[in-house]
Parts: structure tokens; C-alpha cells; sequence
């Protein structure tokens, strides 16, 4: 809504082609800061300084009235930062210093008699309100564009700059840092027809604040859109087995597009990412079912060339312990000790094996060994007696 002509204009509708647009910024014709209040406050006590030097030291209902006409001045561009505001900002300010000026009773402390000792202070007041606007402060990584009467000046900044009162106005301060800018596309259709939703960023910046300003309208917007088109035409052009695995390939190809489009803007694209490739629903069940099927094979190869080498390795064996069968029973006992050692004390083997490695009498003649010394100390126990250890040992060797 326009106030008396303050300078309001139509805000912006946001495109609903655009995933996250950024919060629309106010375009007035200058931004009112704690640092132009400060340069108004600073103009004015000049002049307060310059009256009390030339004429001595006036009413303080000068003061109290000028710099009370200073806040007015600074709420009201506050809250409309135009040039259209400054005739109001000026009649305020004459309000306040002249209106009333014979007040008596409660308000007679803002009641004073006009005296030429004045207008040093009321010229400092009046100047304020139409410099103070005009001191801008701009960011280290912003760019201010200045027009003058309408036509490009000069791309001002970063730090303090001077706004001509009336005829210069900041038509839009740029952000010259690394922006990142989220887009997609829908249904796109693949080379071999599959339709697929990409999601993607792109990462860009300005490298010249003025043509983004004079060249396009809406440089985000221009941008954005533009990247979802050379999506668009990027996609078509593969089909979905190259697009998944050369992805740098397509990266560099939208990149070149779009850095074709936006540099006569001042823009440079960076670089341009997926973020996710939605697949049909079906496609991925058909897709997750064929790199299961892969793996299984891959997983049974790699089984059979395993066992192929463990053959080797057993037909390398047989061939060391041909012709050598004391080595071949030591080797068998050997591995009947670990398996008893590990798994208990009774191992279940064929009797063939036994026989072939000649285990047989031997683990016949432990055991009745081991028999025989049981009925001896069955007998020694019944008879009373004491079994000595070389008796022990002489059943040993008889058996």
C-alpha cells in the first residue's frame, strides 16, 4: 500500500516453479541504519557547536525541541526509506521547532523567544534530515548499484558511500559470495524412456553486479530456471544405466550450458550436483532384484575359484606323501590328536581310515593296556594292598 506517495511498490509473486525462493528484499531508495542517525545527530550538533561559538549559548528549549525533531525525522525513515519522505521529515522538523513557542506552565521549558543565535542550530537540524539518509554503509561481500535521475552511475562499495540527496537512489545492493540454488525437474524421460524426478544444486556467483541488475529482471529466477531446462535437455540425451554411472559427465555438460546462458548476466556457474534420482516404483524393485542376481553370481564364482585352489593345494599334498606312508599315518595321527584335543574325547571315524593308516592296533593296544591296569588296581584294592609304581610299570611292558 502507497502512504501519501512514500514509494511503496507492488511485492513480488513468487514463482512455484522454484523449490525454497529466497525472502523477497525491500527495494527503497536507501537504507535507513543506526550509522545515518548517527551522521544526522552528528550534523546537528555542528551546528548547535557553530551557534554557540558565533552568538553564545541559547535557550535549551532549542535543543529539546531540534533533536526531539531529529527522532521524528529518523522513526519516519525508519519506517518508509524514500526520498518521497524527506518533505515529511522536513515539515516535521519545522513543526517541532516553531510550533508553540510561547509555551508557559508545565511546558514552559519548551517555550523560547527566536533569536538569530537559532539558526545555526535549526540549519544543522534542517541539513541532517536531508544528509543523513544519504551516508550508506555496504557489506565487505555486497555490491551496491547507484542510479542517478533514473540512469546507471556507478557500482559503489564495499564500506561507507554518499547517496546525492533526491537524485541518487541504491537500486539494489548484490551478494557477490558462492550462492547454492536448489532445482528439479519431473518426469523427465531418459534416452531409453524411463521417466525419472532430479532433484539437483547448483552453485554460482556475481561477478558483475551490474549486469545483474541491467541485464535480467530476476536474475534467481533466470538462473533457476534456466538450469531445470538444460536439465531437462542434459537427461534426454542418456539413458538411465550412463546416467547413473557418469554422472561427472553430465555435471560438466549442464554446467557448460548454463555458464553459456548466465554469463552475458555477470554470473558464473560453478558447479551443478545431484542430490537424489527417483526412480518408478517398479524400475527399482526390478533394479534391486538384478544387482541381487549379480552378487549371487559374483559370490559363486568366487566360491568355485576357491575351491578349485584348495584342490590344488590337496593334490599338491598327496603328491609330497606318495611313497611315504609312516609320514601319511603321522600326519593322520597327528590330526585325530587335534580333533580330540578340541572337539572331546570321542572322535567317530570309518574303520577304513583307521586301517589305512595302521591306527587300528595301536589304539588296540593303548586301550587293553588301559584295561589291564584297571584290573590290577581292582585286585590290590580287594586284597588290601598297595600297587607300586614299578609294579604299574611292569603290567605296562608285559602288556
Amino acid at each position: 500500500m502507497d502512504f501519501f506517495g512514500f514509494g511503496a511498490r507492488k511485492a513480488a509473486v513468487a514463482n512455484p516453479r522454484i523449490k525454497n525462493p529466497p525472502l523477497e528484499k525491500n527495494r527503497d531508495d536507501f537504507s535507513f541504519s543506526i550509522f545515518s542517525f548517527i551522521i544526522m545527530f552528528t550534523i546537528a550538533s555542528l551546528g548547535a557547536a557553530a551557534g554557540v561559538i558565533g552568538f553564545g549559548a541559547p535557550e535549551p528549549a532549542i535543543f529539546i525541541r531540534g533533536y526531539a525533531a531529529l527522532v521524528l525525522a529518523a522513526l519516519l525513515y525508519t519506517l518508509y526509506p524514500s526520498w518521497n519522505a524527506l518533505l515529511y521529515a522536513l515539515l516535521l522538523e519545522l513543526v517541532a521547532l516553531f510550533s508553540a513557542t510561547g509555551l508557559g506552565g508545565n511546558w514552559a521549558i519548551l517555550g523560547y523567544e527566536a533569536d538569530v543565535s537559532h539558526i545555526p542550530f535549526i540549519v544543522g537540524v534542517l541539513l541532517a534530515a536531508v544528509f543523513g539518509p544519504s551516508f550508506q554503509i555496504v557489506a565487505q561481500w555486497d555490491k551496491a548499484l547507484v542510479l542517478r535521475l533514473g540512469r546507471f552511475h556507478k557500482v559503489k562499495g564495499p564500506g561507507p558511500i554518499f547517496l546525492a540527496p533526491l537524485i541518487d537512489r541504491c537500486a539494489a545492493v548484490v551478494d557477490t559470495r558462492i550462492r547454492v540454488t536448489d532445482f528439479s525437474a519431473e518426469r523427465i524421460l531418459t534416452r531409453d524412456t524411463v521417466p525419472i524426478h532430479v532433484d539437483a544444486l547448483a552453485f554460482w556467483m556475481i561477478w558483475d553486479a551490474q549486469k545483474a541488475i541491467l541485464e535480467v529482471e530476476d536474475f534467481l529466477e533466470a538462473v533457476t530456471l534456466s538450469a531445470q531446462t538444460a536439465l531437462r535437455d542434459s537427461v534426454g540425451k542418456y539413458t538411465l544405466s550412463t546416467l547413473l554411472a557418469e554422472r561427472d559427465t553430465l555435471y560438466r555438460e549442464i554446467q557448460g550450458i548454463l555458464d553459456a546462458k548466465t554469463n552475458p548476466w555477470g554470473i558464473t556457474i560453478l558447479s551443478v550436483e545431484f542430490v537424489d534420482i527417483q526412480l518408478p516404483k517398479d524400475l527399482e524393485d526390478v533394479m534391486s532384484k538384478q544387482a541381487q542376481a549379480e552378487r549371487e553370481k559374483n559370490a559363486r564364482i568366487l566360491l568355485a575359484e576357491a575351491e578349485e585352489e584348495v584342490a590344488g593345494h590337496f593334490v599338491a599334498a598327496a603328491a609330497s606323501y606318495r611313497g611315504q606312508p609312516e609320514a601319511l599315518s603321522l600326519r593322520g595321527m597327528s590330526m585325530v590328536y587335534d580333533a580330540m584335543k578340541t572337539r572331546g574325547s570321542m572322535v567317530l571315524m570309518p574303520s577304513g581310515v583307521l586301517q589305512d593308516m595302521g591306527m587300528g592296533s595301536v589304539l588296540g593296544v593303548a586301550g587293553l593296556a588301559k584295561r589291564e591296569m584297571e584290573k590290577a588296581a581292582a585286585k590290590a584294592v580287594d586284597g588290601g594292598g598297595v600297587i607300586s609304581p614299578e609294579a604299574s610299570q611292569s603290567n605296562n611292558e608285559e602288556a
